[in-house]
């Protein structure tokens, strides 16, 4: 009986271990505890799991400078090929590499039968890098188990993919540097890119450009001492293509350099010189010169003590600053919470306009003497002797500058703008900061040197002449403002407002005598509508637009360059003053309509008046904050070629026909 149950006991036992896989259970080495492997096996399919302690990591297979890859010295040659999962980027002592931080499982594909021996030779890296040996013998294994398929089928899910047919990728190589670019419906999210070992060569990280679903990736490229990298045009070059964690295998061969490859980023010391550039441009800009103007009118304000000028520069200047801080927090808050990001888009606001109307006003009837802001005598002493009444409106004066000046676009101003939108929100104020100080520097001048302070005009009569011109210019700023509100507003009470803001300055001659308002009055009625009319008129007859402007898409670009044409690319705004003057100076221009009106020229026009999701994501996969911005495509340029915020005429045509692919 006791034999006869044992024998029982064997042959269940052999037909039971054969229906488990091979597994050699996990092995480890007391010198290098913090690193475990196990090798499992059924039939064909193997897997080679490995658990690291937290802040270790080993390589992939190609695994940057100075790392090593796994590998595995087998005893005879069995055919066994190995899976690599998708890689990530990191750093080991300062070097570059691409690995796996963390656990990670290999799956293998085992063709030959028979056993598997030999040795595990693993690379793990920390603050110190060790080398692991683990010798195993793997047998053949059988039927799989439940968990077996879970594991090898997750591990296996881990490893790039073949590319699929609606990704189209290309690659370009010229001396250092290695040009991908990848086009993959619904855009990309966290891309990353990764290049197989190539004979001499190492490559650095990639630096990316999003323009909508097509992605630019530019490699850095040199050997193995730092000097020249070898010519890579026409060689087989593997990649891993990678977009939110999943990874792509492709076969690439680079040919000629891509063309207008993106430029290298920019320092951030270089950054800050653009930023402390462009906020001194915003003083040239014709937002800011009505604030100018109320700058100089205060000076009916000054006694002729210079002290107290240069006092009341210097709470201009403070209230510059002040708004630029007020921009960089709403930028914060807008980030955090995802929405759009850009220089000018409170603008697109009803009641900031509004508010703005409001403002304005209030300063246009109050240069033209319409009214006086008087305090108690008491208060008005109290705040006389410590400078605070006039401080406190000398500061306003500054922060209403920096709210007139962001519908204008600088040169230099919209590259700051658009790091310190995508950057950490230290580098964010940072730059904001800078701006400020930039926009601020002419109003520091006159603070910093006295001499600069007794240049000013000193006060007499000339300046009670002069406070009506500057109230009109102002009355301008305010109306200009109105007509923003057309697109928020019934056009019926945009009339109104605008009619009641031309009322203030009827109202201030009526001041001095009766008669002369009636009289200004009564031609204001009279004359006001021939005025639009002939406005209206004028509009539609000089410089006419001609072009046929179609809605600006990603779709709209591709499709234009899938027929072999050129696209033009202009996307504005109402309040965007450097738009408007685009549009009159050169978008207008005879000669520049006549060559958007090419029969193979695509002319797409983006309206950001209003809040837009399609051109918010449009700039954003740009790398752009502020408008205008212009981009011309065709032949020539198949990735676009970006124009200078100030348009001018002779460029805009070379850039139209560079697209052509001839040279201007």
């Amino acid at each position: 009986m006791f034999r006869l149950l044992t024998t029982l006991i064997l042959v269940i036992g052999s037909l039971w271990l054969p229906a488990r896989a091979a597994d050699t259970g996990w092995l480890s080495e007391t010198r290098h505890p913090h690193v475990k492997v196990r090798l499992e096996r059924d039939g064909e399919r193997a897997l080679l799991r490995v658990q690291l302690t937290e802040g270790w990591k080993t390589y992939w297979k190609s695994p940057g400078e100075g790392g090593i890859a796994p590998a595995i010295a087998w005893q005879g040659t069995p055919r066994v090929t190995w899976h690599w999962p998708t890689p990530t980027r990191f750093e080991v002592a300062g070097l570059p590499a691409q690995g796996y931080p963390g656990d990670v499982t290999f799956p293998l594909t085992v063709t030959s039968p028979g056993e598997l021996g030999g040795t595990l030779r693993l690379p793990t890296c920390s603050n110190v890098c060790v080398l692991t040996d683990f010798p195993f013998t793997l047998d053949e294994g059988g039927a799989t188990d439940a968990d077996f398929d879970r594991r090898y089928a997750q591990a296996l899910s881990q490893v790039p993919r073949p590319l699929p047919e609606t990704m189209q990728v290309q690659s370009g190589y010229r001396p250092g540097e290695l040009q991908v670019e990848a086009t993959r419906p619904g855009g990309w999210q966290r891309p990353a890119l990764f290049v197989d070992t190539v004979k001499g060569a190492l490559f650095g990280a990639p630096r990316f450009t999003l323009e909508g679903d097509r992605l630019i990736a530019v490699l850095p490229v040199e050997d193995e001492w730092g000097k020249g990298a070898p010519d890579l045009q026409g060689q087989p070059l593997p990649l891993v293509l990678v977009n939110d964690g999943q990874g792509w295998q492709l076969d690439s061969r680079p040919g000629p350099p891509l063309s207008e490859a993106p430029a290298p980023p920019l320092s951030l010391w270089s950054l800050l010189l653009l930023a402390l550039a462009g906020g001194l441009i915003l003083n040239l800009m014709p937002c800011v010169l009505p604030v100018l103007a109320l700058k100089i009118g205060s000076l009916t304000r000054h006694s002729e003590d210079h002290r107290e000028v240069r006092a009341g520069f210097v709470a201009s200047s403070l209230g510059i600053l002040v708004s630029f801080w007020l921009l960089a927090l709403m930028s914060a808050l807008l980030r955090l919470t995802g929405a759009a990001l850009g220089w000018g888009i409170q603008f697109q606001s009803p009641w900031f306009i509004a508010i703005m109307v409001l403002v304005t006003g209030l300063f246009t009837a109050n240069l033209l003497g319409l009214f006086e802001l008087r305090l108690p005598s008491t208060l008005a002493t109290r705040l006389g002797v410590a400078g605070g009444q006039g401080r406190l409106g000398h500061l306003l004066q500054g922060m209403f500058a920096t709210l007139l000046a962001t519908p204008c676009s600088a040169p230099f101003l919209g590259t700051a703008v658009a790091f310190a939108l995508a950057a950490p929100l230290p580098q964010l104020w940072l730059v904001f900061t800078t701006l400020g100080l930039g926009m601020a520097l002419p109003w520091l001048l006159p603070a910093l040197s006295p001499t600069m302070a007794r240049l000013l005009p000193r006060p007499g009569p000339w300046l009670n002449g002069l406070r009506p011109l500057l109230g009109i210019m102002m009355l301008g700023s305010s109306l200009w403002l109105v007509s923003l509100l057309e697109h928020h507003l019934p056009n019926y009470l945009v009339l109104a407002l605008g009619a009641l803001l031309l009322l203030l300055p009827c109202a201030a001659l009526a001041r001095v005598s009766r008669r002369h308002g009636v009289l200004a009055l009564l031609a204001l009625v009279l004359m006001l509508p021939p005025a639009l009319l002939a406005l209206r008129d004028a509009s539609a007859t000089v410089r006419t637009d001609a072009v046929t402007w179609q809605p600006l898409s990603e779709a709209a670009i591709q499709a234009a360059l899938g027929d072999g044409k050129r696209v033009f690319v202009d996307v504005t705004a109402d309040w965007c003053i450097t738009c408007k003057a685009n549009k009159f100076n050169v978008l207008l221009d005879p000669a520049v309509q006549a060559a958007l009106a090419a029969d193979d020229v695509v002319a797409l026009r983006g309206d950001w008046s209003t809040p837009s999701d399609t051109i918010s994501v449009f700039l954003k996969g740009r790398g752009v904050a502020a408008i205008p911005f212009n981009q011309v495509y065709g032949p020539g340029l198949p990735r676009g070629k970006v124009l200078p915020p100030l348009l001018d005429t002779p460029s805009t045509l070379a850039a139209l026909t560079e697209a052509r692919g001839e040279t201007p």
